[in-house]
C-alpha cells in the first residue's frame, strides 16, 4: 500500500514538472517577440527569471485542483511537492544571485 502512495505522489510531481516545464517553454517560444536564446538571456540579464519561473508554475494550480476534485489527493500532494520545490529553487537563485 505504501508503495502505491509513493507512487502517485510521483505522478503528480512528475505532472507538476511537465506543466511548468511545458509554460514556461509555451510563454518563451511563443508569446515572447524573441529567439528561445535571446529570451533567456534577456530574462537573465534583467533578473526576470525569476518572474518567468513564477509564470509557468501558475498552471500547477489548475491541476492540483483537477486532482483534488477527481479525488487523487496523493497526486494532489505531489503538485504541492512540486510548488514547493519551484519555491525553494527560485528562493535559492534570488539569494545567490
Amino acid at each position: 500500500m505504501e508503495n502505491v502512495i509513493k507512487i502517485e505522489v510521483f505522478k503528480g510531481f512528475l505532472t507538476a514538472i511537465i506543466a511548468a516545464v511545458f509554460t514556461f517553454y509555451l510563454f518563451v517560444e511563443h508569446v515572447s517577440a524573441y529567439t528561445f536564446e535571446e529570451t533567456i538571456q534577456i530574462a537573465k540579464t534583467g533578473q526576470l527569471f525569476g518572474k518567468l519561473i513564477t509564470l509557468s508554475a501558475l498552471p500547477n494550480m489548475i491541476v492540483f485542483f483537477i486532482f483534488l476534485k477527481k479525488k487523487q489527493e496523493y497526486r494532489a500532494r505531489g503538485v504541492l511537492l512540486a510548488l514547493f520545490l519551484m519555491v525553494l529553487t527560485l528562493a535559492a537563485y534570488q539569494l545567490f544571485n
